[in-house]
């Protein structure tokens, strides 16, 4: 059996590859469990799959967890998601946002395969990682469904392996559910609710994903993962809006060829994928029944409505820290949302002023990245401020 450290358990990510693991019994062995809340969840999974060794988000609750996992190591802290991150032969990341960082960083430093659902790490981080990508067996293969999509597409023309290999590639194309407001126009989304903006029509994710979802940013920090994953240039990602969120993602070849991956939307089957790469799982999550399967639709994003798109490419295209910054913006501006301080068309308004501070600080080391996160996320808090004052 394959030994699987999972971090970010209880989250959307985590519950689904637990469902993989329980499909395939005999695939994967838990020996690494941790969540950030939901400690009760959390000791319900670590008696239910046995791990080793579990990781609490708030140290205040170790002795608890210990006491009702007698047997278990409990920790706490960034050391101790590091010393989780190791003990698997497969790493699955499904921490929410900028604190999924050390997840990411340790898997890769001590030569784990990740399976990443974890975006914010590489988007805010993207040079950092590339560098422990390098180290002797590392191997990062993404949850995303879209960039798993593409992982899938490049994988069916031997791109990886190939001589040619990126050069046969003409452009990546993403593509978008569009979110529950697709179609309105900007004047249309004033009124947006945190009720409104969590209604998502095809996908079960968590609150902060599927705000991003709605804005259209989760697609901007993709198209800056896909350049990070997959080194296509901004100029060669394109996203497309497909609400039926069938046709995951889509790779052109240069003699005009484009390869789709298609199933039912289903983050089981991407979760599969990684985790046993290079062969597939056997259960078969997302499976399409043709006969019922009418239409295919596809159509541009509106970047006035929603111009969180836009921004990610402005960031990707800037690169060095301004991703991260974007990144960081992005998450306070979302929490103020759904803590209900500033509306939902103040989110964009809020990334493009902390943008604008940009000033050109390079990517060369994690401490950077850290400190820019935390300048980004201080001017954002400012920014929130003054926004919610004038209301």
């Amino acid at each position: 059996m394959v030994s699987l450290s999972l971090l970010g358990s209880t989250g959307s990510i985590g519950v689904q590859t637990l469902d993989v693991t329980r499909a395939e019994p005999d695939g994967w062995d838990v020996v690494a469990l941790g969540a950030g809340r939901s400690i009760d969840q959390l000791v319900a999974q670590a008696r239910e799959f046995h791990p080793q060794m579990v990781v609490v988000g708030d140290p205040e609750r170790v002795t608890e967890v210990q006491e009702a996992l007698p047997g278990v190591t409990v920790a706490s802290g960034p050391t101790a998601l590091a010393e989780a991150s190791a003990m698997g032969d497969v790493v699955v990341n499904g921490v929410v946002g900028f604190a999924g960082l050390p997840v990411t960083m340790a898997a890769l430093e001590n030569g784990r395969r990740l399976a990443l659902a974890n975006k914010e790490s590489l988007i805010a981080a993207g040079p950092v990682v590339q560098r422990v990508r390098q180290t002797p067996g590392a191997e990062l293969l993404p949850v995303d469904s879209e960039h798993c999509a593409v992982h899938q597409c490049l994988r069916a023309n031997d791109v990886f392996t190939a001589e040619a290999g990126m050069e046969r590639v003409h452009r990546i194309v993403l593509t978008a559910s569009g979110g529950p407001f697709r179609g309105r126009t900007r004047s249309e989304l004033a009124d947006v609710t945190v009720e409104h903006a969590l209604a998502h029509p095809t996908w079960s994710m968590g609150p902060k994903i599927t705000v991003d979802s709605s804005t259209l940013m989760n697609k901007g920090l993709e198209v800056i993962e896909a350049n990070e994953l997959f080194g296509m240039g901004y100029d060669r990602i394109e996203v497309v809006i497909h609400p039926q969120s069938v046709v995951h993602s889509m790779v052109e070849y240069t003699d005009g060829a484009t390869i789709a991956q298609l199933s039912l939307p289903d983050m089981r089957l991407c979760i599969g994928y990684a985790m046993a790469y290079p062969d597939r799982i056997a259960t078969p999550f997302g499976r399409i029944d043709w006969a019922e399967l009418r239409r295919l639709d596809f159509e541009p994003p509106d970047n006035e409505a929603f111009p969180c798109l836009e921004l990610a490419y402005a960031a990707g295209r800037m690169g060095e820290t301004a991703p991260a910054l974007l990144n960081a913006a992005n998450e306070v501006a979302v929490q103020a949302f759904l803590d209900e301080r500033i509306r939902w068309t103040e989110i964009p308004e809020i990334l493009e002023t902390v943008l604008g501070d940009h000033d050109g600080t390079e990517a060369d080391s994690l401490e950077a990245v850290m400190e820019i996160d935390a300048k980004a996320r201080t001017t954002a808090e400012q920014v929130v401020a003054s926004q919610s004052n004038r209301a």
